[in-house]
């Protein structure tokens, strides 16, 4: 068995490392015929040099045998050109199989070279849906479970999707989301990140902190923050939408600082739409400086006070650091919907819906919409739920919700495992 695995965005990373590490794992350990020989192509979808050496480094991603640097166009040019330039990579190659993650651009022009070449697809996160037409992600995702011979599921609700949809049982495999593996694995190593010491969110004495509600004493041992991720054009191409948005986010940031690792498309917008002065923007992320595209520092001052402080992008431990301490997420990711149940921390989603339900029925997922009474709404019924927590959960100030099942960092070796004996079938 030979597998061409394809990444296209930063989201990719996380889902591939683990994959690409227990084939590892395995080929150590099998005989020569069992081996799964394993050959890995960048896209260069949303390719950031510096960040993607950065995430490569951290989660331990062999450097790429391949890249196709397509760069950002409209989604038309940016699959085609995907297309163009992946079938020669797979003529030459000859893998038996090609495995794509998620639903980015890269996920399905890489999916239909594989199959109309014979060689057969994986789709790793499959079955998810919107139901919302209007996402490109859900036209990536259901035409790529189409023409896919190896579906593996997250959960529970994307099995009954996929069901629904007349794909065969036997194709689909409920193994659990890698992206957890990957978080799980680093989780330690993200705890020893300075990255809250850079953004001035300095440690005080636990109880020595005072809510931003009501003044009573914190329940964590670091300066209360909230962190928030947008970039999706449903988003942040209308101003009206953005606007709104940011009108109960900055009500928000009056009592509770939020951190904003910012997406170059969400710059662009904000100076689209003269939006400055929303924000308090990081010594080394000014408008307009060339340090916008090349910081990995944040330059925020020894004291973050209250304010939506844009940073640069972050590294994955950094972020995942970041994330694990905030009071809250504001996002409109569909992996920070995810990553925010695991670590146990209170997710508002700024959308109308989200294609993993599970974060809601037994995670810490709500779903705002995009109008800026309920973000504000539910933002401060979660700060105010903060204080009220049961005494044995005080260390973090969180309620505890359950991880849903098969989140245990035990994904990628059951593909794996798979993989193993449909190669054993084959021969």
């Amino acid at each position: 068995m030979k597998i061409i695995h394809v990444v296209g965005a930063r989201p990719n990373f996380m889902k591939i490392a683990p994959i690409m590490e227990a084939i590892s794992k395995h080929n150590e350990i099998c005989k020569e015929s069992e081996r799964i020989n394993q050959f890995l192509v960048h896209t260069g979808q949303h390719y950031d040099e510096r960040m993607s050496k950065l995430f490569f480094s951290e989660l331990g991603i062999p450097k790429p045998d391949i890249n196709l640097e397509v760069g950002s166009s409209s989604h038309a040019e940016q699959t085609a050109e995907i297309m163009k330039r992946f079938e020669p990579v797979c003529l030459t190659e000859k893998p038996t199989h090609v495995l794509v993650v998620g639903d980015v651009n890269s996920t399905i022009a890489c999916a239909l070279v594989a199959a109309k070449l014979g060689i057969k697809v994986i789709h790793v996160e499959a079955g998810l849906r919107s139901f919302d037409r209007t996402m490109p992600e859900e036209i990536n995702r259901v035409l790529t479970d189409s023409i896919s011979d190896l579906l593996f599921t997250t959960e529970e609700s994307a099995n009954e999707n996929l069901m629904r949809e007349g794909i065969p049982e036997e194709k689909v495999h409920f193994v659990g989301n890698v992206m957890i593996d990957t978080l799980l694995k680093h989780r330690e190593r993200a705890a020893q990140s300075d990255i809250l010491k850079r953004l001035g969110l300095a440690a005080v004495p636990l109880g020595g902190a005072t809510s931003p509600i009501d003044g009573k004493a914190a329940k964590n041992s670091t300066s209360p923050y909230a962190v928030l991720t947008l970039h999706r054009p449903s988003n942040v191409d209308s101003e009206t939408i953005f606007r709104n948005i940011l009108d109960a986010l900055k009500t928000v940031a009056s009592e509770l600082p939020i951190i904003f690792p910012i997406h170059p498309r969400t710059v662009s917008r904000i100076r689209d739409f003269a939006l400055e002065a929303f924000f308090e923007w990081s010594p080394l992320y000014q408008m307009g400086s060339n340090a916008t595209d090349g910081e990995t520092g944040t330059g925020v001052t020894s004291k973050t006070g209250k304010g939506i402080h844009v940073v640069p992008p972050l590294g994955y431990l950094d972020f995942l650091h970041l994330i694990s301490n905030a009071r809250l997420v504001f996002t409109d990711s569909g992996g920070i919907q995810e990553e925010s149940t695991i670590l146990n921390v209170p997710c508002i989603t700024m959308r109308e819906n989200t294609e993993r339900p599970v974060t809601v029925s037994s995670g810490t997922n709500m779903i705002a919409g995009t109008t800026g009474e309920k973000i504000l709404n539910l933002a401060l019924s979660s700060m105010k739920d903060f204080d009220s927590v049961p005494a044995s959960e005080a260390s973090t100030g969180k309620a505890k919700h359950n991880a849903p099942p098969l989140w245990d960092g035990q994904s990628a070796d059951r593909i794996v495992r798979i993989l193993a004996q449909q190669s054993n079938d084959e021969n």
